[in-house]
């Protein structure tokens, strides 16, 4: 089968390109023929992009129309892409769309589904209080000159008119499977899936985390401020153990939560790495003890969870999102309620002075990953929901001729 990818970027840039790249992989190794169609280029981890898409197509440089002459997909496997145009033509193109949904930006017009000021979690669907009292037709930009871009309501609206015309859409939670219903797509073409892949190695073959005396503090993620660095750091800076935070990621958040280091006296026990590609990240999770995940915007899922469990580490958490999906308190780490500090550095210290309670929550969610991987490998492949979509696709033409 021929397999269109479309995305924004061709590079590394955050946990859905890590995804990407690795579900893209796993199709390649089982017989399909896979292409790229993109906007941008990131800069990061290239070469490994380059490697696995050897055929590639920038919207800078052709049209769509010039792609699907030359690639002739049997289904197009959209991610995520800023163009409507775009998504528009390959929905009249004929082929099945599946559409990956990593986030929260094809309902939310700020993308973070949570208000930039309070940090309160929106509940309702996109309507007309995301202008007003939302004002979410101003977010932050990542290009340009300009820190913020403006967002048409009225482009939202045909984003999701659009995108309800896919065949599939494919999520990580049922959270995410939720919100999507409560905008009003379709429960029946919402397929849960959680990544069954782990990194270019399968779980087993990845180590159990030895004992260890270090009290290493880990956290991987983008350094903007959904994912709450500066929370953590305020819940470090009232921890009483000795311990070492390695923070890895970039983002515009950074700068602010650098300062907030020094701020808070952590400057001697907090690094911060900036972005670094898989290899030199695996690394940081065999020599941490714990894994803290802050974010305060509602997590799809959380795929850095996942990378932490196969490492055997045990991980704390806010309660956000759809984090509990696979966060089970007491059982592979411990879920804080969301935003409470005082909590998450009463349960990170706890962590660091009880080497037995971590390595039994670490184990403990490395057999998790180890039943979920199975299941997901019984269940539904994604490569079964492709197949199956372009067998829907054919039985409707059939009908309708």
């Amino acid at each position: 089968m021929k397999i269109l990818f479309v995305h924004q970027f061709c590079g590394a840039m955050g946990g859905a390109e890590t995804d990407i790249l690795l579900e893209a992989d796993s199709i390649k190794t089982r017989g399909h023929k896979i292409a790229l169609l993109y906007a941008s280029r990131t800069g990061r981890s290239e070469i490994a992009w380059d490697n696995t898409f050897t055929e590639q197509y920038s919207l800078a440089t052709t049209t769509v129309p010039d792609v699907i002459q030359n690639f002739n997909p049997d289904t197009i496997y959209f991610h995520s892409l800023n163009d409507l145009a775009v998504l528009e033509n390959l929905l009249d193109f004929g082929a099945p769309v599946i559409r990956r949904v990593h986030d929260h930006r094809l309902y939310c017009m700020r993308g973070g589904k949570y208000n930039y000021f309070t940090r309160n979690v929106c509940q309702r669907p996109a309507s007309w209080r995301c202008v007003f009292p939302c004002l979410g037709f101003i977010a932050r930009s990542g290009e340009g000159s300009l820190p913020f871009k403006w967002v048409s309501y009225r482009a939202k609206l045909r984003e999701i008119q659009l995108n309800r015309r896919c065949e599939r859409l494919v999520v990580y939670s049922e959270y995410q499977k939720t919100e999507l219903v409560r905008n009003g797509f379709d429960p029946a073409n919402i397929e849960v899936r959680v990544p069954a892949h782990m990194e270019e190695e399968s779980v087993e073959a990845i180590p159990a985390v030895a004992d260890n005396n270090k009290n290493n503090v880990l956290f991987v993620g983008q350094l903007i401020r959904g994912k709450g660095v500066d929370l953590l750091l305020r819940a470090l800076a009232k921890i009483r153990v000795p311990f070492h935070a390695d923070i890895i990621g970039e983002g515009n958040h950074r700068n602010y939560c650098e300062r907030l280091c020094a701020a808070l006296g952590l400057s001697d026990r907090v690094t911060f790495h900036g972005f670094m590609g898989r290899e030199q990240v695996n690394q940081f999770y065999k020599q941490a003890s714990l894994l803290a995940v802050s974010s305060v915007w509602p997590e799809p899922f959380g795929l850095v969870g996942r990378e932490a469990m196969a490492h055997s580490l045990p991980i704390v958490a806010f309660d956000s999102g759809g984090i509990r999906e696979w966060l089970f308190d007491g059982e592979n780490g411990f879920l804080v309620p969301w935003k409470d500090t005082d909590a998450m550095a009463a349960c990170i210290e706890n962590l660091l002075h009880d080497k037995e309670l971590a390595r039994q929550m670490g184990m403990r969610g490395r057999e998790l990953m180890s039943q979920q991987q199975e299941a997901s490998r019984l269940d539904c492949a994604l490569e079964q929901v492709l197949l199956q979509a372009v067998r829907r696709r054919c039985q409707k033409n059939l009908v309708t001729v």
